[in-house]
């Protein structure tokens, strides 16, 4: 992130000066700490997949919306030159003549989903196998997936590759689709502020990596019930001017409770902007430091939206900002999981979840390394965009 030294017209137009007590060294040395970069690290529960497990068996926190992600199965779609199929149609049957589905999904830019029998409504305990179709561009492929418990212990696989025979052309440039889902409560006034200064860094960054992304951004922004707002949707826009100028108009406001109105605002990150869909990467970045409020009479239920968002081929990205409790960062690490997103948290100098940009975090990691926060969005996107491109892929 760019950093200027702060001249006096700006110390006074902060409020942050105070001439007559002779502080202006105090001034200047918290609008400093203003403009540092917010510091990061990153957690793949997917791939720290044991790690997860057990930590999930360990929370002790406040109640959350589960969904039984102990059994996973993961589906591969690739084409025939071995490269990741986005865009494919996963359809998960009961077996039988009768075709009832159970489950269906959209491929990632990694050719992936993730299947999890137990997180269904449907009750399957006494299912060992189902029949799996996979179609792209009227190709279609169709296997049984056998179950573990089906199977000797030594021989089940948990991920099952498929191949369509597809005639996939290098693009010339991705469809990326980026929306910022931002929790706009008063505690959230650094994060902001963080964001909007950095936006167009970011964006050329983007707009600069190897893939030549066609890419468009959104926002929602979200507070809580009371406030004089509860979400705003703000549509997808191509061009970064006009996403800047609506993310300029947003600032820390609100919250009361601790708890905020993330069900709804998760929902409408969904269905109130249009997404492209098709061959395009998906991706949101929920930037928040607070868990929802699991105790409206009527409301959406985040686990929903979830597995909406992942049946969508829409990946989630949490952001886990300063003071996020126990049962916020269950919920985030949930939610970045089922979609096949990262667990980001802030991290600080001392020994809480809070003060000056540091390497240190209270959240229950072990193994991350630390980065500077819009760096980590970059490499994130670089990361999903390279899937699609054989020669990079080859190299992650």
């Amino acid at each position: 992130m760019p950093t200027a030294s702060p001249s006096m017209a700006d110390l006074d137009a902060a409020g942050a000066i105070d001439r007559e007590e002779g502080d202006e060294m105090v001034a200047v040395e918290e609008l400093s700490r203003q403009t540092e970069p917010l510091k990061a690290g990153e957690m793949d529960d997917n791939v720290q997949w044991d790690d997860y497990l057990l930590y999930r068996r360990n929370y002790r926190g406040p109640r959350i919306h589960d969904r039984d992600i102990t059994e996973r199965y993961v589906i591969e779609v690739i084409d025939e030159q071995g490269r990741p199929v986005l865009g494919a149609n996963v359809r998960v049957f009961l077996p039988g003549q009768e075709r009832q589905e159970v489950y269906n999904a959209r491929t990632y830019a990694t050719g992936q989903i993730l299947f999890h029998p137990l997180a269904l409504d449907e009750p399957v305990e006494q299912v060992d196998r189902f029949t799996v179709e996979v179609q792209k561009d009227n190709v279609l492929q169709q296997f049984s997936l056998t179950r573990f418990n089906a199977q000797a212990a030594t021989s089940f696989t948990d991920r099952w590759t498929v191949t369509l025979d597809l005639q996939q052309q290098q693009l010339e440039s991705l469809n990326l689709d980026v929306l910022f889902l931002i929790d706009a409560t008063g505690s959230m006034a650094d994060e902001i502020n963080k964001i909007q200064s950095t936006i167009f860094d970011v964006s050329a960054r983007i707009d600069a990596l190897p893939e030549t992304p066609n890419v468009r951004y959104g926002m929602v922004t979200y507070r809580d019930r009371g406030d004089n707002y509860v979400t705003r949707s703000y549509e997808f826009t191509p061009d970064v001017r006009d996403f800047a100028q609506n993310l300029n108009t947003v600032f820390a406001d609100g919250g009361g409770d601790y708890p905020e109105s993330f069900n709804e605002a998760l929902h409408d990150a969904l269905y109130s902007v249009e997404w492209r869909g098709g061959d395009t990467v998906q991706l949101i970045f929920l930037v928040a430091d607070a868990p929802p409020h699991l105790d409206y009479a009527q409301d959406y239920d985040y686990a929903v939206e979830m597995e909406t968002a992942a049946r969508r081929g829409i990946k989630i990205f949490s952001i886990a900002s300063s003071g996020l409790d126990d049962q916020g960062e269950y919920i985030f690490r949930q939610v970045a999981q089922y979609t096949q997103g990262r667990f980001i948290f802030l991290t600080y100098e001392g020994p809480t979840n809070g003060g000056a940009p540091g390497e240190t975090t209270t959240h229950h990691v072990d193994d991350y390394s630390v980065e500077n926060l819009d760096d980590l969005l970059v490499r994130l996107v670089e990361e999903e965009l390279a899937y699609q491109n054989p020669q990079l892929a080859r190299m992650q």
